[in-house]
């Protein structure tokens, strides 16, 4: 059964000490200099619905959506509060609650939340419909006839945010099990994710073209499902769980050293399966294995001692966003980084508020459009000041916003994933013939 505010440990909302460490790291607050819009005056919040002092009403439910769930404030508290936990059971209790039930609304989660992203197969059936309607002219059809004025404003604006679809996804790339030339000295598994797999196919074979050029054999199941992360950030924690089981039901983690995600907002929620899973019997003991194993890929490829590409490659002006579930929920930010210097020709230059978010926030640039838009603007303006060609990034959502941003400001940028890079060197290498690469 899923916590609510009432049932959860009260220790976790009395972590907060009210010291305000947080307030300046937090986007929302820094627009609207309002208490209630700072994680401090959302735990307040929290609390009194855990000391039945206030029900969970409408305006709270909006408060606890108005929040981008960036995580910032966890890396600034000097009190260690675990506000990723308390915001999953605070949208959980919005939704229980009811407070922002309305038949529109509530169709579209049972769609999405509870339809598609619940079934990966029709969700790939989704995405080939997307690909054609993309690759056959009819959407450039639509936009130069501008038959686009015709949708609700809310659609016409995300319309020109729509994704490009990959022509081949994860599975028609990645075989089941791929082996490294010479021998292997690591075993793992490979999550493909379900937007990712959608529209960045080509990322996940990159992943596993660096797995095996540094002695990993890769295991990709064909058929995977979605880690749960946008039904718990959106309320919805009994399908996070079931999502949570089928995910660990599709790897034999006895035969594994490590299962490898990319996407750093999935890898966040990821490791959190042994929580989410401790009062379960049946997976207890496996999810708690799950979330011991499972690892970022930067952070997999500096605990194993990576190797680093040869020769002088292509002169490359990036710099780097940090994803904020990379930096603030999983508390890495020195690996990437590791990664990028160590790959030749890569100049890197630093970024201004480089962990400061970009505004997609899982679909926080859908339901808060007009904060979204300030915060990637923000973005955009730190990253066209460095004068780099190429951003980089490790979260798929971020990799659209930072795409679309620059598509808006009519600006040339290449947006890029850390293992793109790294796999084009290798390549490089192996194309130069030199030694030990895939």
């Amino acid at each position: 059964m899923p916590e609510t505010l009432r049932t959860l440990d009260y220790s976790v909302l009395q972590q907060c000490m009210h010291c305000g460490m947080c307030l300046p790291t937090c986007p929302t607050y820094d627009a609207t200099r309002l208490e209630r819009n700072s994680p401090r005056g959302r735990i307040s919040l929290m609390r009194a619905i855990a000391d039945g002092q206030l029900d969970a009403t409408r305006a709270f439910g909006e408060e606890m959506y108005f929040c981008l769930g960036c995580l910032a404030c966890e890396t600034a508290c000097p009190a260690g509060v675990d506000y990723a936990h308390l915001f999953e059971v605070a949208r959980s209790e919005a939704e229980r609650s009811g407070a922002l039930s309305a038949p529109r609304r509530s169709l579209l989660r049972t769609l999405l939340l509870r339809g598609l992203f619940m079934r990966p197969r029709l969700l790939r059936v989704v995405g080939r419909f997307l690909r054609l309607y993309q690759a056959s002219g009819l959407q450039s059809l639509i936009r130069a006839l501008r038959l686009t004025a015709l949708l609700p404003e809310n659609l016409r604006t995300l319309e020109p945010q729509t994704p490009q679809a990959c022509a081949k996804f994860s599975h028609d790339l990645i075989r089941p099990i791929e082996e490294p030339p010479g021998t292997a000295r690591w075993r793992v598994g490979m999550l493909t994710g379900c937007v990712q797999d959608i529209v960045l196919s080509g990322v996940n074979r990159d992943t596993v073209d660096v797995l095996l050029a540094n002695s990993c054999a890769v295991v990709t199941p064909q058929v995977q499902f979605c880690c749960g992360s946008l039904h718990a950030h959106n309320g919805d924690l009994t399908s996070a769980i079931e999502l949570a089981k089928r995910q660990i039901d599709a790897f034999d983690l006895s035969k594994l050293d490590a299962i490898i995600t990319n996407a750093a907002g999935c890898g966040s929620h990821l490791k959190t399966y042994g929580r989410l899973l401790a009062g379960d019997p049946a997976y207890a003991a496996r999810a708690a294995e799950w979330s011991r194993k499972l690892k970022d890929i930067h952070e997999w490829l500096v605990q194993i001692g990576w190797r680093r590409p040869e020769g002088a490659g292509a002169k490359i002006q990036a710099t780097y966003h940090e994803a904020c579930h990379l930096c603030h929920g999983q508390k890495i930010t020195r690996q990437p980084r590791e990664i990028l210097h160590g790959i030749p020709g890569v100049e890197l230059i630093e970024l201004a508020e480089s962990t400061w978010c970009c505004g997609s926030a899982g679909v926080y640039n859908i339901t808060q459009p007009e904060m979204a838009a300030k915060l990637q603007k923000r973005k955009m303006d730190n990253i066209f000041a460095t004068g780099a060609a190429v951003a980089v990034t490790a979260n798929p959502g971020c990799h659209l916003q930072l795409a679309n941003g620059a598509a808006k400001a009519g600006r040339k940028l290449e947006v890029v994933h850390p293992v793109t890079l790294l796999a084009r060197a290798y390549r490089a290498n192996r194309e130069s013939g030199a030694s030990g690469i895939i």
